[in-house]
């Protein structure tokens, strides 16, 4: 079985397991979780068809610009719907501060960045970088997670820092790839470099789990501001 079947397989599965998640958390009937989820699936199948397509692959599709675009465009646009849908605004107020830190669980699946280095397929310092920090964020993750459920009181300074860990390895990881990548912003020319992200399956990762989990450190942020984040 080969990298890039194991890496779907995995990735496929990350995926189905943070949409399942955040869909009851966010959904506050049968008919509101089916609704999240396949709104979110359909963002999954949009990925998936710019993997196949190979619509952001620098030799003929748009590039770091267009991969750029993959990343921050699903940030915004899931800031604004859960600000702006009061339902979803509600559910917000209600998720579990425990469930948002539980899902990054899922970042475990950083040991395929540094097997992929370790094949010679994704440059330094990005792989070595995305990968060991995203190990530490997803092992840290249910003991944080644990400790959020059972000493809420007690958890608000590591919460703080295990989130302000967390969003600094994406930023990172996205920083490094985007300077590793053939373009006009690459900053990086070691070589292989990290166009590997905008195919499939590992294009997931930027196009689809990146901006996802980038939105939850976010309402993590939002909800530790509070006095009771819950």
């Amino acid at each position: 079985m080969n990298t890039d079947l194991i890496g779907s397989i995995e990735l496929t599965a990350s995926a189905a397991i943070v949409v399942a998640a955040l869909s009851s958390a966010f959904g506050s009937t049968p008919i509101g979780r089916v609704r999240i989820a396949a709104g979110l699936s359909v963002w999954f199948v949009v990925v998936v068809v710019l993997g196949v397509t190979r619509a952001l692959y620098y030799k003929h599709g748009l590039g770091t610009p267009g991969l750029g675009l993959a990343v921050a465009l699903p940030i915004a646009i899931l800031c604004l719907v859960v600000a702006r849908i009061k339902s979803l605004v509600d559910a917000f107020q209600r998720v579990p501060l425990w469930l948002l830190v539980g899902v990054h669980i899922v970042r475990l699946l950083g040991i395929s960045f540094i097997v992929l280095y370790a094949a010679h397929r994704l440059p330094a310092p990005f792989a070595p970088v995305a990968g060991w920090g995203d190990i530490f964020v997803g092992a840290t993750a249910l003991p944080v997670a644990w400790l959020a459920y059972r000493r809420p009181a007690n958890a608000r300074p590591i919460l703080w820092s295990w989130n302000v860990v967390g969003l600094a390895d994406l930023i990172a990881a996205v920083r490094f790839g985007v300077t590793s990548s053939p373009g006009p912003a690459r900053l990086i020319f070691a070589e292989p470099s990290s166009a590997l992200m905008t195919i499939l399956p590992w294009l997931l990762i930027p196009g689809f789990l990146v901006p996802l989990l980038f939105t939850v450190h976010i309402g993590i942020f939002i909800r530790l501001a509070k006095r009771n984040p819950g």
